[in-house]
């Protein structure tokens, strides 16, 4: 790397932070055999009521996502293997974007908690599959998830159906589209419908939290359900 190298580093991050009054006050330079690393810790302030953790989900819950989900890694695997067919420009160009420069969905939290809707919530950052096994564990809970109700983008139909992909699967095991995955009691659900054009972007009900007994669920439609495996990114696996 060299010094224009860094300087268009530092701008990167800096248009990340500013939006949301966050500064870069500090760093720490070390020596890599093994190319470059950037390792971030943000730090902050919250007062106790006004935070949203994963361990409140509680049996009967809604399962609500924000935006759609597998653009992402759709977008990734577009930089891998650069399909050419079946596939629009705008849609690659869409999907990549979604993966260089995903949004983070702070105001949905802000506006989750100003109103008390939510009951637990974490950013999907692993993957559905694997963010829902951090959730439900931490809330001592099973949930089912309906598989025809994932919010998925024209675009990721559109790649999924040109590589063959199925759709629900980049859904299930795309990480980093940094959607919020939140509970919502179903007393508050009626509640959380009149009030979402103020949420700022899409709302989808996927599913039900159900008792820790029931498992984890995915139905896959015509009555059928299979159990829903962890797919999604593992930071102690020797696989990832």
């Amino acid at each position: 790397m060299n010094a224009a190298d860094v300087t268009r580093l530092y701008r990167g991050l800096m248009a990340a932070c500013r939006p949301y009054g966050v500064s870069l006050i500090g760093g720490d330079t070390s020596a890599s055999r093994h190319g470059l690393f950037l390792s971030v810790t943000l730090t902050g302030y919250v007062a106790p009521k006004r935070i949203l953790r994963r361990d409140g989900a509680r049996i009967g819950d809604i399962v609500y996502v924000t935006g759609t989900l597998g653009d992402s890694l759709a977008g990734l695997q577009i930089l891998k293997t650069r399909p050419r067919k079946g596939i629009s420009r705008r849609d690659i160009r869409y999907l990549i974007t979604r993966h260089h420069r995903p949004t983070p969905r702070v105001q949905v939290g802000e506006f989750l908690v100003a109103r008390g809707l939510a009951t637990a919530a974490i950013d999907v950052s692993d993957g559905l599959s694997g963010d829902l096994v951090h959730l439900c564990e931490q809330s001592a809970v099973g949930v089912h998830i309906a598989a025809s109700a994932l919010p998925l983008s024209r675009a990721c139909r559109a790649y999924a159906v040109a590589t063959k992909t199925n759709p629900i699967q980049l859904a299930l095991r795309g990480g980093e589209d940094y959607e919020l995955l939140f509970t919502v009691p179903a007393t508050r659900r009626d509640a959380l419908e009149r009030l979402r054009r103020h949420a700022g972007c899409r709302l989808t009900p996927i599913g039900v939290i159900r008792s820790k007994r029931f498992g984890m669920t995915l139905d896959i439609g015509r009555g059928d359900a299979t159990p829903i495996r962890n797919t999604s990114y593992q930071h102690f696996s020797a696989n990832g």
